[in-house]
């Protein structure tokens, strides 16, 4: 009897303090400024969930066959968003993936599960925004990692 033995693909790797850092201080000036102006509000810094829910929302892609996610991101709907200060603000929506074999390689498809109301993705979001609800587990205000001061142009300053 032959067994496959089925290869652990790994994309992602763990990035010290440094390496987080100037990501949040590139994406602040390069992205946030604008799409804040643009807005008419502060967007969203960052989503958070907590290990209970990744570790329920990992569990189900597994037991529906899943080996992966990807995190798109995304924006909320301006006019009709669940959360109301949610409204145009950007998030991350996690999106079960599942390997597949095409004639040009393997390709990660997104999943998609059996439900009552008919085939749907298996998809996670609606997490803790930051704006607007940015307290620390002590009850602060933004956590210290990437803290930057930004020049707006004609709007001034903001540290973020």
């Amino acid at each position: 009897m032959s067994t496959i033995e089925k290869k652990s693909v790994k994309a992602g790797k763990f990035v010290n303090t440094e390496h987080v850092d100037a990501a949040i201080k590139n994406y602040k000036q390069e992205r946030w400024v604008h799409n804040s102006k643009r807005l008419g509000k502060e967007d969203s810094l960052s989503v958070w969930y907590s290990v209970e829910e990744l570790e329920d929302f990992l569990q189900k892609v597994r037991r529906e066959g899943g080996d992966g996610v990807r995190m798109y991101f995304g924006a909320y709907d301006k006019e009709q968003a669940e959360v109301p200060l949610y409204a145009g603000r950007q998030t991350i929506v996690l999106v079960a993936t599942k390997c597949k074999e095409t004639p040009n390689g393997e390709v990660n498809k997104d999943l998609y599960i059996q439900s009552k109301s008919g085939n749907t993705i298996l998809a996670y979001n609606t997490g803790r925004l930051c704006p607007p609800f940015c307290t620390t587990h002590d009850g602060g205000g933004f956590d210290e990692i990437g803290i930057l001061l930004v020049d707006k142009g004609e709007d001034g300053m903001a540290i973020i």
